[in-house]
């Protein structure tokens, strides 16, 4: 792995995550602290593909998430399970493509730039829900089946660490 993070925009979304997946697996082998996990893979894939937000919200307490390492302007600083589209990922334990989030009902604006998000659940060795992945872009539909294949693979480093 070089020392800079590639800019992948220019590849297909499939390929890029695969790209970001590797670097993440070398970057961390060895690695067992989840905050520095996340801080990497947040730098990974937020200047790879240049999105406007990219990162964490922890579970700190039961039903609540709070932010937690990440790339772009200043995110909310918590949110409850159920309230917007990180919350309602971190309830249903399942992917959430918004693409367009002027139309997901309760959405939450951290950045008023935010034009489509993609949250992801991130599930520990044990299945417990540790966070969410949450990435948010300045275009609506940008993100696809691609992108929930990509980053579920790459949060999947939680699982087996």
């Amino acid at each position: 792995m070089s020392e800079a993070i590639p800019d992948l925009r220019s590849h297909p979304r499939a390929e890029a995550y695969g790209i970001i997946a590797r670097d993440a697996g070398a970057i961390l082998e060895g690695v067992t602290d989840d905050v520095a996990a996340m801080s990497t893979i947040a730098a990974l894939i937020h200047h790879s593909l240049g999105f406007l937000w990219t990162g964490f919200y922890r579970v700190v307490a039961p039903g609540l998430l709070q932010v937690g390492p990440y790339q772009g302007s200043l995110g909310c600083i918590e949110i409850e399970f159920g309230r917007g589209v990180c919350g309602t990922a971190a309830r249903d334990r399942k992917t959430v493509i918004v693409e367009d989030v002027e139309k997901f009902p309760g959405h939450i604006s951290c950045d008023s730039r935010s034009r489509s998000e993609i949250v992801v659940p991130v599930i520990n060795g044990k299945g417990e829900l540790i966070a969410v992945l949450d990435v948010d872009a300045d275009v609506t539909g940008a993100f696809s089946a691609d992108d929930k294949a990509g980053l579920e693979k790459i949060v999947e480093w939680f699982k087996v660490k």
